[in-house]
């Protein structure tokens, strides 16, 4: 696989810098409403809806943004026209590329995100981080074209704030039935139809499709506890699940796109404790702590679904 800087891919040159106190906020629905990326690593680096500003341009849609200071390499797809904050680099590729190769190169910046932290900024090495030149075959199985442009909108319309004053722990293990994965060789598989998940980070923790009858039922998530450990995937299919991972089913409630995607967001939060000398086995995981929105003591699933439905982006799940 050849590797290229990725200033030959792109042209890089710093977004709008413009300050959000500043701006007039607004409703993401209104009608002159812009979105405004900053340097944060959630909600697709859109941090507030702000009204468009006489005589600024808004940086063009189907563009990669990255934060290279604050969150560094925080680096996401910017489907519609926006405004950046200070420290947010616009990458508009030099030759046109599909959604499923810019989604690619976004990931392939993130992988760098070790590379840098609050006294190693990126501003000045970023266009000679090393990326392939073409899009390997195996990352195209989707048409992203087929699925036509993805919406900013939100299910619910809705401002929910995370006060976590009032959340509590809970041990991983009264929140979920968690088993461990089973091991099959290469040399027993052949290919099918059947995802088999690894502790790969790539394709949702999926790596070949196998013959194999899904040693697991849907509605899972699975944390790698060796290889790209701490890897946290939902998979809302069956599937077969290696040694690798622990499978882990909610106890008490339905999982669900939304709660998962909330969970997960906690989960990788503890992703720091774990390493290649502390990996995530079954009784270690057991114990691990989550702090969770509660109600009367227990989780508040509701309240982490309603969240994530009052996010930008949520039409889409």
């Amino acid at each position: 696989m050849e590797l290229v800087p990725l200033h030959e891919l792109f042209d890089i040159k710093y977004g709008n810098s413009l300050e959000l106190t500043n701006l007039e906020q607004c409703k993401k629905g209104h009608p002159n409403s812009i979105n405004f990326v900053s340097r944060t690593e959630r909600n697709n680096g859109i941090s507030a809806f702000v009204l468009k500003v006489e005589g600024v341009t808004p940086n063009p849609a189907n563009t990669i943004t990255v934060a290279v200071g604050g969150s560094v390499l925080a680096t996401f797809l910017q489907p519609e026209p926006y405004y950046t904050g200070f420290h947010v680099l616009v990458l508009n590729p030099r030759k046109e590329m599909r959604t499923d190769e810019l989604l690619f190169y976004t990931m392939c910046i993130r992988r760098n995100k070790y590379k840098y932290n609050y006294g190693r900024q990126a501003n000045k090495t970023l266009k000679d981080v090393l990326v392939p030149r073409f899009m390997p075959q195996e990352f195209a199985a989707v048409d992203y074209r087929k699925l036509g442009s993805v919406s900013s909108q939100s299910v619910i319309d809705q401002d929910l704030e995370l006060d976590t004053s009032n959340w509590r722990y809970f041990t991983l293990n009264s929140l979920f039935r968690i088993f461990k994965g089973h091991r099959l060789t290469k040399a027993q598989m052949q290919r099918g139809k059947t995802p088999y998940i690894s502790s790969s980070s790539f394709n949702n923790g999926v790596d070949v499709y196998i013959s194999e009858e899904p040693n697991f039922k849907k509605n899972f998530l699975t944390f790698a506890c060796y290889g790209s450990i701490g890897e946290v995937f939902y998979h809302p299919y069956d599937a077969w699940v290696s040694d690798n991972c622990n499978v882990m089913y909610l106890r008490d409630y339905g999982l669900n796109g939304c709660i998962a995607i909330f969970l997960i967001g906690v989960i990788k939060k503890e992703q720091y404790r774990f390493s290649y000398g502390f990996t995530g086995k079954l009784q270690t995981l057991r114990k691990l702590q989550l702090k969770l929105p509660s109600k009367s003591g227990v989780p508040d699933f509701e309240f982490m679904e309603r969240y994530i439905k009052s996010l930008p982006y949520s039409s889409n799940l």
